[in-house]
C-alpha cells in the first residue's frame, strides 16, 4: 500500500522518497521504451511519470487506439520490468506542449460543448465515456493490485486555467468509481492563486517550478500544511518555438536546484528526464500572453527539452550532474548508462521523383463543402493538414488589399491560379494591391494548420480562416476541401501515373530512397528546404521549417527503418518561393539551434 502522511510517502510500510522522471510513451517509439526506462534507473530514479493524451487515443469520437506508440498497457508493464514505479497523469487535459493540450480537436466541432475543462454537461459526457475506456486500464496497474502505479493525477495545472472546483470533484469521483484506489493528486504553480484554484480536498497538492525551491515549498505549506513536499514538475530545461531562440539551461544550475529540492526532504519528478519527439502533427503551441491569447507561438517538432537524456537517448553533461546529486538517495548501486542505437553513416538521399499537390489534390482530399463563409477545419472534419478554400471577386475593380482574418495558421494565396504570396497568423495578413479584371478573379487560399494552443485562454483555437476581404468587402460563396496530414503518408500518391497536364505551381511531394545495411539512428537535414513535412516508410517524423528555425534537423529513430531500401517522402509547401530541396541528408548530430 502506498500511503501519504505529513512526514512523507511510504510503500508497504517502508519510507519511500519518490525520485521520478518524466518520460512520455507517446514521444518515444515502443521499441525504444526499454532503453529509455533503463536510462532513468541509471540516472538514479525509482519512478517514471507520464501523461496520457486523450486526443492520441480517441482520434475520432468513439474510435479508440491503444496500439503501437499508444500502447499504455505495454508501457506500464515495460516500466515495471525496468524496476520503476509509475505516476500517471491521465487527462482529459495535459498541456505538455502537446496539440490542444491533449483535448481532441473534434470537441471543437460539437456545438453542445461550450466550456471545456468545466462542469459543462456535454464536455463531461465526452470525458465520462473516455474514462470508461481509460481508467480501468490504469487501475489494473496500481500497486494495490500488484502493479507499479503509485498515484494518479486529477486534471492538470487547473489553477492556471479556472476555478470550477466542481469539475475537479467530478473527475476525482470518476477516477474512484472506475477503480482507482491509490492516492490522487493535483499539480500547480506555487503562487497562491494557482494553488487555491487548482487543489482539491482529499487529493495531495504538489507544486511545479524550475527554481527557488524553498519559496515554492513554503507557499505550498502555508496552504496545505498536512501535505508532504513534492515538486511534480521540476523544469530542468525548456521547449522551443519556431522562429525563436533554442532554450538551454546550464547543467550545474539545474543540478543545484535538484539538490535544493532533495535537501529540503522533498520528493521530485524531473520534467523532462527524457523529452523525445513531437512526431507527426502532435506539437502544440503557446501564446506570448496566456491571459489574452496574444501572439501565437507554435512549438517545434523536437521535444529534446535540454533534458538530461537527449532526444536520441544519449547521456549529456546534465545527466552526469543529476546522477551525482541523486546517487546518495538511491536504494543501491546505480546501473551504468547504456549507449543508444548506433548512428547511420552520413549520406544523401536524392529526391528524384516529384508530384505537384494540385495535380493529385482531388485524389487526396475529402468531400467538397459549400458555404457562405469559409468553414473551419473542425467543421470539415479535418484534424490537421491543408484546406483549399475557393471563391471569386467580382470585377472590374481597382487594386485593393486582399486580407485574411482569423487565420489559423498559414495560407498560400493564388489569384486565377497564379501564386500571390504567403499569409501568416500574427504576421503578414494581406496581399497588397490586388486588381480584378472585368470577368472577376478566382481566389484560392491553401491553409495549413500548425499546433493548437495547449495553455492559457487561447486553448482550443480553431483552424482555417474566419473571413477573407477585398478592401473592406467580405467575400462570400466559398468551397472548401481538406487533406488530412500527419499520421501516415498521404494515401494514393500516384508516383507511377503517366505524365499529363501538370500544375505549374503549388506545394510539391518529393520522393527518394534511403538504403541501409542495418537500421540505425540519424538526424535528417533538408538543405534548401522551406517548410513542410517528412515521412519515412509512411511514418511522419513531423514538421520541418529550417528557414524559420531554430530546429534544422529531424530525429529519425532506428525502429522506423528496415535493412535494405526505405522510402522517404517530403511535402515542400513553399515550392512557389523556390525552396525545393534536392536531397535529404543523414547527419550524426542534431541542429536544434
Amino acid at each position: 500500500m502506498f500511503e501519504i502522511s505529513p512526514e512523507g510517502f511510504s510503500l508497504g510500510g517502508r519510507p519511500l522518497r519518490v525520485l521520478s522522471g518524466a518520460l512520455h510513451y507517446f514521444r518515444v517509439l515502443p521499441e525504444q521504451w526499454p532503453h529509455r526506462l533503463r536510462m532513468l534507473r541509471a540516472m538514479g530514479l525509482n519512478t517514471v511519470e507520464t501523461y496520457v493524451p486523450w486526443n492520441l487515443h480517441e482520434p475520432r469520437p468513439g474510435v479508440y487506439d491503444f496500439t503501437g506508440i499508444a500502447d499504455l498497457d505495454r508501457f506500464l508493464r515495460t516500466a515495471r520490468a525496468a524496476g520503476l514505479h509509475a505516476i500517471v497523469r491521465p487527462s482529459p487535459y495535459i498541456c505538455a506542449e502537446w496539440e490542444n493540450g491533449g483535448l481532441p480537436w473534434w470537441l471543437l466541432a460539437d456545438p453542445e460543448v461550450r466550456a471545456p475543462r468545466s462542469r459543462d454537461a456535454a464536455y463531461q459526457a465526452h470525458v465520462d465515456r473516455w474514462y470508461d475506456r481509460l481508467v480501468p486500464l490504469i487501475a489494473a496497474h496500481q500497486v494495490t493490485r500488484g502493479g507499479n502505479v503509485l498515484m494518479v493525477q486529477v486534471e492538470n495545472e487547473y489553477g492556471s486555467y479556472g476555478t470550477d472546483t466542481g469539475h475537479l470533484e467530478h473527475l476525482a469521483a470518476g477516477l474512484r468509481s472506475r477503480g482507482v484506489d491509490v492516492p490522487l493528486f493535483t499539480s500547480d504553480g506555487p503562487d497562491d492563486f494557482f494553488l487555491t484554484g487548482g487543489t482539491l480536498p482529499g487529493a495531495l497538492a504538489t507544486v511545479n517550478f524550475g527554481s527557488r525551491a524553498g519559496e515554492a515549498f513554503a507557499s505550498l505549506a502555508r496552504l496545505r500544511p498536512q501535505d508532504p513536499p513534492m515538486c511534480m514538475e521540476f523544469w530542468c530545461g525548456w521547449f522551443d518555438h519556431w522562429g525563436e531562440r533554442h532554450v538551454v539551461r546550464e547543467p550545474g544550475d539545474a543540478a543545484g536546484t535538484l539538490a535544493e529540492i532533495l535537501g529540503a526532504g522533498a520528493s521530485v519528478n524531473i520534467y523532462m528526464a527524457h523529452g523525445g519527439t513531437n512526431f507527426s502533427t502532435w506539437a502544440g503551441a503557446n501564446t506570448e500572453d496566456p491571459a489574452t491569447g496574444a501572439r501565437y507561438q507554435p512549438t517545434v517538432t523536437s521535444y529534446d527539452y535540454d533534458a538530461p537524456i537527449d532526444e536520441r537517448g544519449g547521456v549529456t553533461e546534465k545527466f552526469e550532474a543529476f546522477r551525482e546529486v541523486l546517487r546518495p538517495y538511491a536504494d543501491g548501486p546505480l546501473p551504468e548508462p547504456e549507449p543508444p542505437a548506433p548512428l547511420l553513416p552520413a549520406t544523401q538521399v536524392a529526391l528524384t521523383e516529384s508530384l505537384r499537390l494540385f495535380d493529385v489534390f482531388d485524389e487526396l482530399a475529402g468531400p467538397e463543402t459549400v458555404a457562405p463563409l469559409p468553414p473551419s477545419f473542425e467543421e470539415l472534419g479535418v484534424g490537421h493538414g491543408l484546406v483549399r478554400y475557393r471563391s471569386r471577386v467580382p470585377g472590374p475593380r481597382g487594386p485593393y488589399p486582399l486580407s485574411a482574418q482569423g487565420l489559423g495558421d498559414r495560407a498560400h494565396v493564388y489569384l486565377d491560379g497564379a501564386y500571390a504570396g504567403v499569409l501568416e497568423r500574427d504576421g503578414t495578413e494581406s496581399v497588397p494591391d490586388v486588381p480584378v479584371p472585368e470577368a472577376g478573379a478566382r481566389v484560392e487560399l491553401l491553409v495549413e494548420s500548425m499546433g493548437r494552443v495547449n495553455y492559457g485562454a487561447a486553448l482550443g483555437d480553431r483552424k482555417g480562416v474566419r473571413r477573407v476581404l477585398h478592401t473592406q468587402q467580405l467575400l462570400h460563396g466559398w468551397t472548401a476541401r481538406g487533406v488530412e496530414l500527419g499520421h501516415g503518408t498521404p494515401r494514393r500518391l500516384p508516383w507511377d501515373a503517366p505524365a499529363g497536364a501538370r500544375a505549374e505551381n503549388g506545394p510539391v511531394f518529393l520522393r527518394g530512397f534511403l538504403d541501409v545495411a542495418e537500421p540505425g539512428d540519424a538526424y535528417l537535414a533538408l538543405p534548401g528546404a522551406g517548410k513542410g513535412y517528412l515521412w519515412v516508410n509512411g511514418f511522419c517524423l513531423g514538421r520541418y521549417w529550417p528557414a524559420r528555425g531554430p530546429q534544422r534537423t529531424l530525429y529519425l529513430p532506428w525502429p522506423l527503418l528496415r535493412a535494405g531500401r526505405n522510402e522517404v517522402v517530403v511535402l515542400e509547401l513553399d515550392a512557389d518561393a523556390g525552396t525545393v530541396p534536392a536531397a535529404v541528408e543523414t547527419r550524426d548530430a542534431p541542429e536544434l539551434g
